[in-house]
């Protein structure tokens, strides 16, 4: 068999997988039926002397895997806040693969020109500054991470440090700042960045900062800082008042970022977007593609309003390197030299949809939120805890072992899947509506399984002061 016949074998094999993959998931369990000791053996634990063709290898990697994978894009997954993967998205992300180019340099120009095209549609949907720097990356981790790195750059340069030549030590603390109910990839992005954990100023019920508390803060202290505010609480989906926060952080000469990882397309709805008031004054902003856009994982996106500042913090050259002394090749954007075109499925998603496509899918999951809400508030037992405004919604039964029970009821029926976590010292469930197939029939099916888990459990039998004590009723 020549190469490129094992390369049609091999790829025919993964398109009829791929397709019945597909197929299967409206109706495929959200639990894995095997544990990752299963895979292991499905998949063979020796490295064999000798090799198998590309026709075998992918066809066992399909076989064996299928019954560990999770219904992840599934419209009735809500955990964790990920999206689904529209059809353009994922065939320009095949596309992205067979073709391989290294899309750190301008030296490809098919993939450099989609991304450089999707950048401007990104930034135009968002009302965000068109010469804003925008660099794609893994996610809004990295994406946190490169901002806040251009920030302290940039922060330090304002009082005569060159931290990019001389590094951190021996130059002035940069003070960081975030909300109290920030997300833990913030502290991650900024200890990685060399800030350390934030100094956390008070939030209110729905994880909103206290601009009040933010003011004090900043004006107790002295020296550069930096200041992570939120477009999307993770568990309230609740948005900082931007407006005045940044109106105060600029004040104080600090710097505006704002981690968005999938309310910052909210900006993207006519009708949602007085939720983001204000955002465009911010200095940087981190979000996700492959959450709320639907592309396919891994795809994240930071922007810093002054492009200088993200390239004076990522950009290098080398002899080997093409250079025209700009400053602007995709590389000079990220922390990667080499990575994959990941923003050309972004390209994809937003031909797919349009300007009122993209529209239509951030109204049509927070509609499918509200619809959540309503029906899961009409449930015997269980109450909503959050003020439900975007794409999160949160429920609670009487007792923290209630609510895990329920969560465990939930997946073991296979129908649909929310997130256990800890919110305002409780137990709660998570929804978190982010796939774009979620539509009225899939929140039908998770409203009628949530009603038999929770009727399973007996949860309206609980004694009525039990609840109200558990969670406060909104």
């Amino acid at each position: 068999m020549s190469e490129l016949e094992e390369f049609d074998a091999a790829l025919e094999v993964a398109h009829r997988h791929a397709s019945r993959w597909l197929a299967e998931l409206p109706e495929r369990p959200i639990a894995p039926q095997a544990d990752i000791d299963q895979i292991k053996d499905a998949l063979g634990r020796e490295l064999p002397a000798t090799g198998a063709s590309a026709r075998e290898v992918v066809e066992r990697l399909a076989v064996a895997g299928e019954p560990g994978l999770v219904g992840m894009p599934s419209p009735r997954f809500f955990g964790f806040v990920i999206g689904g993967t529209l059809p353009a998205a994922l065939g320009a992300d095949w596309l992205v693969s067979a073709w391989d180019q290294n899309t750190g340099m301008r030296l490809t120009p098919t993939t450099t020109g989609a991304e450089e095209l999707a950048a401007g549609w990104l930034l135009e949907l968002l009302g965000l500054p068109a010469s804003a720097g925008l660099g794609f990356v893994t996610g809004a981790t990295t994406a946190n991470f490169t901002c806040l790195t251009a920030a302290r750059d940039r922060v330090l340069d304002r009082v005569g440090w060159n931290s990019g030549r001389d590094g951190l030590a021996g130059g002035p603390r940069v003070r960081f700042l975030a909300g109290a109910e920030r997300h833990e990839s913030v502290e991650s992005a900024g200890r990685m960045a060399g800030l350390g954990l934030p100094q956390l100023i008070p939030a209110d019920d729905q994880g909103r900062v206290d601009v009040a508390a933010l003011e004090r803060a900043l004006a107790e202290g002295e020296g550069p800082a930096i200041v992570a505010l939120q477009a999307g609480n993770v568990h309230s989906g609740g948005f900082d008042d931007f407006a005045a926060a940044i109106e105060v952080v600029h004040a104080a000469g600090a710097w505006a970022h704002i981690d968005g990882a999938f309310g910052l397309w909210a900006a993207a709805s006519p009708r949602l977007r007085h939720l983001t008031a204000g955002l465009a004054e911010a200095d940087s902003w981190a979000t996700d593609a492959h959450k709320t856009l639907n592309t396919p994982y891994d795809c994240g996106v930071a922007v810093v309003a002054d492009r200088s500042a993200l390239t004076e913090a990522m950009g290098f050259t080398a002899a080997y390197l093409p250079e025209d002394g700009s400053m602007s090749e995709p590389h000079d954007l990220v922390p990667e030299l080499s990575r994959r075109a990941r923003g050309v499925p972004v390209w994809a998603a937003l031909r797919e949809l349009g300007r009122d496509g993209v529209a239509a899918l951030v109204d049509g999951l927070a509609a499918a939120a509200a619809a959540l809400e309503a029906g899961l508030r009409g449930i015997p037992g269980l109450r909503i805890v959050n003020d439900v405004v975007f794409t999160q919604v949160c429920v609670a039964a009487p007792d923290d072992a209630a609510t895990l029970a329920l969560g465990d009821a939930l997946l073991a029926g296979g129908v649909a899947y929310a997130s256990p976590s800890r919110w305002h010292g409780r137990a709660v469930l998570r929804f978190s509506v982010s796939n774009a197939q979620t539509d009225a029939a899939a929140v039908a099916r998770t409203l009628d399984a949530a009603a038999r888990a929770a009727a399973q459990l007996g949860l309206a039998a609980a004694p009525e002061a039990a609840a109200a004590e558990a969670v406060p009723t909104r």
